[in-house]
């Protein structure tokens, strides 16, 4: 899904809404932003050039996201090459615009998200996208508490669900590597 809107926004002929949808969707999966955060977004909140974003999360919190140098790239373009064609008179703070230079709604970025996906043969949220970053980032070997501020839940109990989730890579990761994970005892006895 995010591949086929980085491909739509390269080419030559990207609009501002191309850019802008790339956009909000490499920060939905590289930084695990709910959709209220993506709309509440501004654009002094973003510091590219340390690769991080200021969100304010659930309760007014506020926290640092790390960005990626994917989510970095997509959003430089669209701020060179895409807001200012959908800024309109008077000064809009949000930093996703609609075609009319508002501020995006939740219910619009939940539509985009689902017709990007629906376009690739899949379904998909806003929160699937959220879900698959702490998913992946578990499996990839971050630790729990990493996570739960990435993320900002206020209690790790709400993170811990994403260890379920990576139980069968850690399965694996144990069968594979353990001294008596199922399969390196198999090649022990075999060899």
């Amino acid at each position: 899904m995010l591949e086929r809107t980085a491909v739509a926004a390269r080419s030559a002929d990207a609009d501002a809404l191309a850019l802008r949808d790339h956009a909000i969707l490499e920060l939905l999966y590289a930084g695990g932003l709910r959709v209220g955060e993506i709309c509440s977004l501004r654009e002094e909140d973003l510091h590219l050039d340390q690769s991080r974003a200021q969100v304010r999360g659930k309760g007014d919190k506020e926290r640092i996201v790390p960005l990626g140098d994917r989510a970095v790239a997509a959003l430089e373009r669209y701020l060179a090459m895409g807001r200012p064609g959908l800024t309109r008179s008077g000064v809009q703070r949000a930093l996703f615009l609609s075609v009319r230079g508002n501020a995006l709604t939740r219910q619009w970025v939940w539509e985009m998200v689902r017709a990007v996906a629906k376009m690739g043969g899949t379904k998909a949220s806003p929160h699937t996208l959220r879900h698959s970053c702490a998913t992946h980032m578990v499996e990839h070997g971050a630790d729990l508490r990493s996570v739960q501020t990435i993320l900002g839940h206020a209690d790790i109990a709400t993170t811990q669900v994403y260890t379920h989730v990576a139980l069968g890579h850690l399965k694996q990761v144990h069968r594979t590597h353990h001294p008596r994970g199922k399969r390196r005892a198999a090649e022990q006895h075999a060899g």
